[in-house]
């Protein structure tokens, strides 16, 4: 068997990743697990030229990367086949209704992608401003004008139910196929039902029932690809999968990997623009009209299945191929860790999962529990666990708006923390420094109940003051909720001015909110009898600490930040609302990077808080970067949680430390924050200059 994901999309396609290369498609399919996926943008020119330079013959009808262009990391995995894939828009009007159909065509060769691309030139289509071209041409005839280029090239229509673009689209689209393709219906043999319906929804169409129902990411950045794939029961080449798509009563398609419905973007009925998600008999009760701005409602996936539906639901057709729901293991990670997707550190434990156990398909299908709860942890595992038992928590999706599911419930956390507590007795603290190694301490040394402790050391037990008291320029700091972090941290601040006569003005402690830099200051004022000392150390959020390097510089409001985000939205027709339009703005900025605004929209943001002289938070921290700052010693607290950026950061101020400490939760049995924060004070210890070696 072997897995496929036949829908992707070039970096020549509108908003799509700059990464949507060869090279990082072939490295990034098989960190997925995927064995074939599409070229996609079949008919951009320049796009077959690049892929004519760097791909080869492998077997029949499918191509590898050349050797040379395998990038290191890629080196380790199978290499990935390719073949030959496009998507089409056609818009053109067809009984009385303007028509919006989206078809995938899968070809053989490049030649004849070629044939199809000169046909398509030649009667106007503008095949060159982007990878998924918009053409005047009937479906009908653009399958027509497919097999005309090829005789074996395989024509599916495209995400079958989504609202806008697709063959049942709710506002442009057909009832029947028969009405779309006519007297070439019979060569329609597969069809692509789209992340936001899976096989259960589609089974209820009795009119679906000879077709096979295939499922692809549409992916357009290479970390997208698997989140929805096929998988074939035969060898790997053009002429099986042909035969495997062209015959159902045959096993060599055996089955797909589907999304949640639920997380797809159009699953319920819904106006983004309210914030109002509806089940289509709610949006029936308000005969499609917002009943919070009087506009219209725009129609999900599950109404339309059930507009064209002729059986209830659970009905489980002759001849249905098998499917599993997954979710992408960043998901997965996210919400093991309780933070976006997205973050720097999800990213992080990603690809440390990826490296120890196996690929993503691998590690969401079929890796044993015992050793995902050994490598990845227990949340993870029993994150896994509910996935494969679809014992999920989902939220749908609306209006363009991804839907979300969570697949550890705050039962679960309840369950697993309460085993913890009785087999692991309490939480403890690690302390890593130059003279030790890590050690466990098995006892308990929460703040509120300590023991064995020294007022003369602040009333800190052995193992805080052998954090607090350490002299090595690099301190690192792992301890558990309850511990006495915040009571470490500040007996460390009071330890240097105290004990080691250092200028309270040398002194810079770094929090996460303006709450904890707050209590910081008030345990500081109450340790030192008044404000005056405190007054003079630099306590604060990185943002609030690196304002005081703007002092005539205009900060965006949001008000005017969303104005200007739905400016941009509306000029380059970006799918966003104004609000994740800011969020991915932000996510760029902090080195999270993001697959839903281009390159080209991110910088017309910039380009005009340039015009208006202002700047945004994000380029507080990124200003900051150019600006020189002296601290001699630094602190840092909640020391997981740090993104790229602010990492950034503390290296720029650390060139110049004489001495750093960090502090963050013990977690290790679920992300092993522990390599996590030892690889960042190995980063940090290069830009140390004047350093005394660290032994980590």
């Amino acid at each position: 068997m072997f897995a496929a994901d036949l829908h992707i999309h070039s970096k020549y396609a509108r908003a799509t990743s700059k990464d949507c290369v060869p090279e990082c498609l072939d490295m990034w399919a098989g960190k997925k697990g995927l064995d074939l996926i599409g070229t996609g943008d079949l008919t951009h020119p320049i796009w077959r030229q690049e892929l004519r330079e760097k791909l080869k013959p492998a077997e029949d009808g499918l191509y590898v990367l050349k050797e040379e262009y395998r990038l290191p990391e890629a080196q380790k995995y199978r290499q990935t086949r390719f073949v030959m894939t496009g998507e089409i828009s056609s818009i053109y009007k067809k009984n009385g209704k303007v028509r919006k159909v989206h078809n995938v065509v899968i070809f053989p060769s490049m030649e004849a992608a070629d044939r199809l691309s000169q046909k398509l030139e030649a009667i106007g289509a503008n095949i060159h401003s982007d990878g998924r071209p918009i053409i005047g041409l009937d479906s009908r005839d653009l399958l027509e004008m497919t097999l005309e280029s090829d005789e074996k090239a395989i024509f599916i229509p495209a995400h079958i139910w989504t609202p806008h673009f697709s063959l049942f689209g709710a506002y442009s689209g057909f009832d029947t196929i028969e009405e779309c393709f006519e007297d070439m219906t019979p060569y329609i043999h597969a069809l692509e039902t789209g992340l936001s319906s899976d096989p259960t929804m589609n089974w209820r169409v009795s009119a679906l029932d000879k077709y096979i129902l295939v499922s692809n990411s549409d992916a357009h950045s290479p970390g997208n690809l698997a989140r929805e794939a096929n998988v074939f029961n035969t060898e790997l080449s053009y002429r099986q999968i042909y035969e495997a798509l062209e015959n159902k009563n045959t096993d060599k398609f055996y089955g797909t990997l589907e999304f949640f419905p639920e997380e797809g973007k159009y699953h319920f009925d819904g106006h983004r623009k309210c914030g109002l998600s509806l089940k289509p008999s709610d949006t029936i009760n308000n005969e499609g009209i917002c009943p919070v701005c009087g506009g219209r409602i725009t129609v999900g996936v599950l109404h339309r299945v059930e507009a064209l539906a002729d059986r209830q639901e659970g009905h489980t057709p002759n001849g249905s191929k098998a499917f599993e729901r997954i979710v992408p293991l960043t998901e997965v990670i996210a919400s093991a860790m309780n933070c976006s997707s997205s973050s720097a550190k999800v990213k992080r434990e990603y690809e440390r999962l990826i490296s120890d156990i196996g690929s993503e398909l691998y590690i969401l299908r079929n890796a044993s529990f015992d050793e995902i709860n050994e490598k990845a942890g227990i949340l993870i595992a029993e994150g896994i666990k509910n996935l494969r038992n679809n014992n999920v928590e989902t939220i749908p999706g609306y209006d363009g708006e991804y839907g979300k599911v969570n697949v550890i419930s705050q039962k679960d956390r309840d369950r697993i923390f309460g085993q913890i507590k009785l087999f692991d007795d309490e939480s403890s603290i690690t302390v890593k420094n130059k003279n030790s190694d890590v050690k466990k301490i098995l006892h308990t040394i929460k703040e509120e109940r300590t023991t064995e402790t020294n007022e003369e050391n602040y009333g800190l037990n052995e193992e805080q003051w052998n954090a607090t008291s350490s002299t090595d320029r690099a301190v690192e700091v792992i301890a558990g909720p309850g511990t006495g972090k915040t009571k470490t941290l500040v007996s460390r601040v009071a330890f240097l001015i105290e004990k080691m006569n250092i200028d309270p003005s040398d002194i810079t402690a770094v929090t996460f909110t303006n709450k904890a830099a707050k209590e910081m200051k008030e345990r500081l004022e109450k340790h030192f009898n008044g404000k005056s000392i405190v007054r003079k150390i630099n306590i604060g959020t990185f943002h609030s600490l690196c304002i005081k390097n703007f002092k005539d510089v205009n900060i965006i409001d949001e008000a005017e930040a969303l104005d200007i985000a739905e400016e941009i939205i509306n000029e380059t027709e970006t799918p966003l609302s104004p609000k994740k339009f800011l969020g991915c703005v932000s996510m760029i900025k902090n080195g999270a990077g993001s697959d839903e605004l281009n390159e080209t929209a991110f910088e017309m943001y910039q380009n005009r808080l340039k015009e208006r002289r202002f700047i945004d938070f994000d380029d507080i921290l990124l200003e900051s970067l150019d600006k020189d700052r002296k601290c001699k010693h630094l602190l840092i607290d909640e020391f997981q949680d740090i993104n790229d950026l602010q990492f950034r950061l503390i290296k720029k101020w650390g060139e110049s430390a004489e001495s750093i400490f960090v502090i963050g939760d013990q977690i290790r049995r679920y992300t092993d924050l522990e390599e996590q924060m030892t690889n960042a004070l190995k980063s940090l210890r290069m830009n140390l200059h004047r350093s005394k070696e660290l032994n980590l």
